[in-house]
């Protein structure tokens, strides 16, 4: 008689599972970053044209007529 054959385990872990790599998440991450800051440099032109804005407005509300701004000589 012969031995009958052994059988691989579904429990054995012949293949480990492949790790994720990190490249992946680091891409990711570098992604967000990166949209993260310019959505933040978005936000600070856009608070700057709006505080400008608000300023002139500020100044022709107040009935003057010399509310251009004056940029330095450099």
């Amino acid at each position: 008689m012969s031995e009958p054959e052994s059988k691989p385990s579904k429990h054995s872990k012949s293949n480990p599972s492949p790790r994720p790599q990190s490249g992946d998440s680091r891409r990711g991450a570098i992604a967000g970053l990166i949209i993260a800051a310019v959505i933040l440099a978005v936000g600070l032109w856009l608070a700057r044209d709006l505080t400008a804005a608000s300023k002139m407005q500020d100044c022709l509300m107040s009935g003057r007529s010399n509310c251009n701004v004056i940029e330095p000589a450099r």
